[in-house]
């Protein structure tokens, strides 16, 4: 039977992987708690967007855990549920439970380039099926969109600096949008921006944000919320500098 540090030690990791890749403050609180019941020792968690603390109500000491928040990988959310589910009903025991949140933390999944390429295009096109725009602008909203996106993930690549990426790709699609309109090619820059501008869009933060706050997580979700704010006033400002230079390039034309 494993010790009660070993059990803390344990949930404090699910917790910080759960907290990195995506999942809201209360199923990260309701898991670490779920495990540690399952494991023989009751556990109080307090999640934060920042930190994590685990205490054991036998035990004085708290275990805490400092958070950095990533790019997000919900796919890793699932794993770990799936296997807190099969540990507190009795499927796995603690040693398969810790060996296999061990493979979580060490493994890198990813998409290749092609794929996410694809993926952003189809993003940037489902927007234009609602206003029902023009062909010429979906098929420009396709390649807007990949543009915007590959330029964003070029310049998060050489900076740290929050938000410059987004606003980086904002101003791609403003300048392309803009300029594919001026030049007679496109129909309508607003449609083309809008469509193009989904791949950058913050949906997991602005969701996860509305569900803290309907569960009364209110400080989480402040945080995710000024956060998605902030990343839509990056693009929205990219955009308009983007727009802006395309308009100074293209003055002396229609």
């Amino acid at each position: 039977m494993p010790s009660e540090k070993t059990i803390i030690e344990l949930c404090g990791r699910v917790g910080k992987l759960l907290l990195e890749n995506g999942a809201e403050t209360g199923r990260v609180e309701g898991t670490v708690e779920y495990i540690g019941v399952a494991a023989g020792v009751p556990i109080s968690c307090h999640a934060t967007m920042t930190a994590l603390f685990v205490d054991a109500d036998t035990d004085t000491a708290t275990h805490l855990v400092k958070v950095r928040t990533k790019d997000f990988d919900l796919r890793k959310v699932d794993a770990v549920n799936t296997l807190s589910r099969q540990f507190t009903a009795g499927a796995i025991d603690f040693a398969t439970l810790d060996q296999a949140v061990g493979a979580i933390e060490t493994t890198r999944r990813d998409y290749t380039w092609p794929q996410k390429i694809l993926g952003a295009g189809l993003v940037s096109v489902a927007p234009m099926l609602l206003f029902q725009a023009a062909w010429s602008d979906l098929a420009w909203a396709f390649g807007v969109g990949i543009a915007g996106y590959l330029a964003a993930n070029q310049v998060g690549r050489h900076t740290e600096t929050p938000y410059i990426a987004v606003a980086a790709g904002g101003a791609v699609i403003g300048l392309l949008a803009t300029g594919l309109q001026r030049a007679g090619v496109g129909v309508s820059a607003d449609n083309i921006i809008i469509s193009a501008l989904m791949p950058l869009v913050p949906g997991v933060a602005i969701t996860n944000s509305l569900r803290e706050l309907i569960a009364k997580h209110t400080i989480s979700g402040l945080v995710r919320a000024v956060d998605a704010v902030m990343v839509a006033g990056a693009i929205g400002g990219g955009v308009v500098v983007g727009a802006a230079l395309a308009h100074l390039l293209t003055g002396g034309r229609a």
